[in-house]
């Protein structure tokens, strides 16, 4: 009788296992079907600009630059990224931009392709394995050769607008202007602007070559035409990336002295009143249960837009984190190092110095150092929207859908900021906490 039981609830086991071993795989390919379906990915499929996308990744490592007839004037502007800070003056235009006698343009292309900007406006152009495309203006609409249907999906037609994107090149015809767009491998203009004396000198002849500028020796005048760099704004760009430091470095340690005595009134052991550590506690979740992006737009309403209302939002945020933390280290400190303080005769605050703060130090430091590195990630986003540090400067630049190398240039440095913060987190952890 005893082995029939025995051997029951062995079979009964045996089944609840083999029911979990296939019920819950199934569980999971039944929640990945809704997924599926309820978030239209064979849709999301569909909507996919794939031509958006490669275009959006070749800014990211070239530059592009502008040749652009207006369509009213007829005047021909040649401009990197098509800014005026990166225009040519008259007569210096690149040898692959040409005009014609007949007021036409000549822009040569890769493999001997050329696109001719026709007098007035429009162009032409013969794009190898397809044919010749030519378009211009006539009143307001937009007339081509090109077929009103089965067109390939680098050419994108209307009556208002005509894009044409080919390999290293794209033109676009408008009613205001015909723009062509070469691409060019690297970040032109990163060092210094086509206006200044040390644009096209390599730097052994800016270090040990004849004097370029005759007001200026070649190392300060090629280090402030790079720091004041119209287009990429290196002078700019470091400040932005000092306010997104002091945001998170403010924030975390501000918020680390604020939590600390705080902590001391939710902790069991230290606070007896069962109502004030109710009460606390009940602050700490209220100021950790709202995002701090939340805490920056409420604040930005309230105080303006800046780095401080940033620090202030982080420092809100991470006031409800460290004190559960610290309450929590509090509660599993040693009391037998607090008596043995107080029997010295030390006072209560001698006894929380010398007797408490020792034994929660490794997990105070440790956890403030942690809350320093992933604020420097917040503190760019939380930039962006209190409209300060280099999350301002990479929103700005990702609105102008322009000029995706620089959005590239400062996801670089965001990158470099949170790895140099997180290896002095680590050197400063090994420090304070093993002392080595």
């Amino acid at each position: 009788m005893a082995d029939a039981v025995l051997y029951a609830s062995a079979d009964r086991l045996f089944r609840r296992k083999r029911l979990v071993a296939f019920g819950l795989p199934a569980l999971i390919l039944a929640y990945l079907g809704y997924i599926f379906f309820a978030f239209d990915l064979p849709g999301l499929a569909e909507r996919a600009r794939w031509d958006n996308a490669r275009i959006l990744l070749s800014d990211t490592w070239s530059y592009k630059t502008h040749v652009t007839r207006d369509n009213r004037s007829g005047d021909v502007a040649v401009a990197i990224e098509g800014e005026r800070k990166g225009e040519y003056p008259a007569g210096t235009a690149p040898d692959w931009v040409s005009p014609l006698e007949n007021g036409a343009v000549r822009v040569a292309l890769k493999e001997g392709q050329q696109v001719i900007l026709l007098p007035g406006n429009g162009f032409r152009w013969e794009v190898p394995g397809y044919g010749l495309i030519e378009a211009r203006l006539e009143g307001r609409e937009i007339v081509s050769n090109l077929p009103e249907t089965g067109l390939p999906d680098w050419i994108s037609a209307s009556s208002s607008r005509l894009q044409v994107t080919a390999d290293g090149a794209r033109v676009s015809l408008t009613r205001a202007k015909t723009e062509l767009f070469r691409y060019f491998p690297g970040w032109e203009l990163f060092f210094f602007t086509l206006d200044s004396p040390y644009h096209g000198h390599g730097i052994t002849e800016i270090l040990f070559g004849a004097q370029i500028d005759p007001a200026r020796s070649n190392l300060s005048g090629a280090w402030h035409d790079f720091w004041q760099n119209p287009m990429w704004r290196h002078a700019d760009v470091a400040w932005a990336l000092f306010e997104t430091i002091l945001m998170a470095f403010l924030g975390t340690m501000g918020a680390a002295l604020v939590a600390l005595p705080l902590a001391f009134l939710s902790a069991r052991n230290f606070a007896p009143l069962m109502a004030l550590r109710f009460g606390v506690r009940r602050v700490f979740d209220f100021l950790r249960g709202m995002d701090g992006l939340i805490w920056t737009i409420v604040l930005s309403r309230a105080f303006g837009p800046g780095p401080l209302t940033g620090a202030l939002a982080i420092l809100l945020t991470d006031t409800g984190s460290f004190g559960k933390l610290f309450s929590e280290a509090l509660e599993n400190v040693d009391g037998k190092q607090i008596e043995g303080v107080a029997s010295t005769g030390a006072k209560p605050v001698q006894r929380y110095r010398f007797g408490v703060i020792p034994q929660i130090v490794p997990v105070l430091v440790s956890q403030v150092l942690y809350f320093l590195e992933s604020n420097t990630r917040s503190a760019t986003i939380i930039g962006a929207i209190t409209g300060g540090g280099i999350g301002l400067l990479l929103t700005q630049a990702m609105i102008t859908q322009k000029d995706w190398e620089e959005v590239t240039y400062y996801i670089i440095l965001v990158v470099l900021m949170v790895m140099a913060m997180d290896s002095a987190s680590g050197w400063l952890r090994r420090k304070l906490i093993k002392g080595n």
